[in-house]
């Protein structure tokens, strides 16, 4: 499926636009202990959350009213669309609640049901990834690509919570790859992605992700010269799950991932 570079050019120099805005107006709570409310799943949603969500929402309805828009806060408008919006106005609340600033904001974009666009902003930080198919990645306007490392015991791997990862399927693997690796850290949620498109590590192991927590990364970490995959190692963000690799390690770390010892890479 051709889509034309000069619209995916402007799809991304519009989402680059909105996640700044959004991003300003999350730093006017950021701080300090930031109030929540709990969602029906037990997780957490600030002020913040909705207040940006509804900006990008707004934004993108006036720019383009035939787009629709997935968002985790607000859920699917027009469905449907030749054009969808992918939202998480602030990916890593638990972090923002706490003043912590490993948190983003993220917009990916589908064009007929392919990934074209993904801006990973990090306001705390100052940092924002982005890419667009065929168009390859940027840090801060400046292009970046993923680590040349090519064996694990050179790499750093990550995770945003190892004791959850530890009581699912995949905990064995994790453990596997933490005893192979250089080292681990839990530098996790989105900023763990992001620090894999940019070269800074080489692997991020996300068991659960909804298609807003991976919205903009199979387009970051594939013009990054990565790979993001599930787990099963299909190339999609509504799979469920999210590894993001520097490419050259990614086969060994599905293998290693994989819950039954015997097919764990040697």
């Amino acid at each position: 499926m051709a889509i034309p570079s000069d619209e995916i050019s402007e799809l991304l120099a519009f989402a680059i636009e909105v996640a700044s805005a959004a991003g300003d107006l999350a730093l006017g709570h950021f701080g300090g202990v930031v109030d929540y409310d709990a969602k029906g799943d037990g997780s957490p949603v600030t002020v913040a959350d909705r207040e940006g969500e509804r900006l990008i929402r707004t934004r993108v309805a006036e720019r383009y009213p035939g787009h629709g828009v997935l968002g985790e806060e607000f859920g699917e408008s027009n469905p449907g669309a030749r054009v969808r919006w992918i939202l998480d106005p602030i990916d890593g609340t638990r972090s923002f609640m706490r003043g912590v600033p490993l948190y983003g904001v993220l917009v990916g974009v589908e064009v007929k049901g392919a990934a074209v666009v993904g801006v990973a902003h990090f306001p705390s930080l100052g940092e924002t990834v982005a890419a667009g198919r065929g168009l390859g990645c940027t840090l801060n306007g400046a292009e970046c690509r993923v680590s040349p490392v090519s064996r694990l015991e050179n790499a750093l791997v990550l995770t945003t919570d190892v004791e959850r990862i530890l009581k699912r399927p995949e905990g064995r693997g994790w453990r596997r790859l933490q005893q192979r690796a250089a080292f681990s850290r839990t530098w996790g949620d989105c900023y763990g992605h992001a620090l894999v498109a940019t070269g800074r590590a080489e692997v991020m192991v996300d068991p659960v992700m909804n298609p807003w927590d991976a919205g903009p990364f199979l387009t970051i970490v594939t013009e990054a010269g990565g790979r993001f995959t599930t787990r099963e190692g299909e190339e999609t963000i509504h799979g469920g799950s999210g590894i993001s690799t520097n490419g050259a390690l990614h086969d060994l770390v599905l293998a290693e991932l994989s819950s039954d010892p015997d097919v764990a890479a040697p």
